[in-house]
């Protein structure tokens, strides 16, 4: 009866229902995002934070919104795994910031395209996708052939990923210009592709 009449209060008074929801509500907040917030990422055995040059190669491919058309996320259902590969596990993504999963397949899942291709049939697939793929939709992207790697902002994006807990040494962040020197965004952005999920695709599936 207590209870009963807890409720009936609550029904009749605005005030005390808004707390209660917002008590409420706390409380699964709470017990949501505390455990997210102590835990600590733990990378794939073999993972490696991205090269200089590959984190490049990863800001561009941001930058041209190739995660639009591409996911980067196998899910574990037969048909995908025997498409692409071992399916996407957590561990792979503990460098990711922000996290390319993608939710749309115009194009193919890129989570395990590293090392599956040479870096010329990625030249010439980015530089000229028919002429590899005569059926493709995805549009040229020659122009990086001809823009050079940025490398005025590359020690400042790495010493934030570090403050972050992406294990990069004082040494990588010093050599980080130089291995951009020469380099173009094309060279960048196929060296970000051969690192795709390179690290989880010998991971024993259970």
């Amino acid at each position: 009866m207590r209870w009963l009449s807890l409720h009936r209060r609550l029904e009749r008074n605005a005030g005390l229902l808004i707390f209660g929801i917002l008590v409420v509500s706390s409380i699964g907040g709470m017990v949501q995002l505390l455990p997210i917030a102590t835990q600590h990422a733990h990378a794939a055995p073999g993972l490696k934070p991205y090269t200089a040059l590959e984190l490049e190669g990863r800001d561009i491919y941001i930058r041209e919104s190739c995660s639009t058309c591409h996911t980067q996320q196998i899910r574990p259902l037969l048909a995908e795994v025997r498409r692409y590969g071992p399916y996407s596990r957590a561990e792979e993504f503990a460098y990711d910031r922000p996290f390319l999963w993608g939710s749309k397949r115009t194009g193919p899942d890129l989570q395990r395209i590293g090392g599956r291709y040479s870096d010329t049939w990625h030249k010439l697939h980015l530089i000229d996708p028919r002429s590899v793929v005569p059926r493709s939709i995805m549009p040229s992207y020659a122009r990086l052939a001809d823009e050079p790697a940025d490398a005025s902002t590359i020690q400042a994006r790495m010493r934030a990923l570090a403050v972050l807990g992406h294990p990069y040494s004082t040494q990588d962040i010093a050599e980080a210009p130089a291995a951009l020197a020469g380099r173009t965004e094309l060279d960048a952005v196929i060296a970000y592709l051969q690192s795709l999920g390179r690290a989880g695709a010998g991971v024993a599936q259970p």
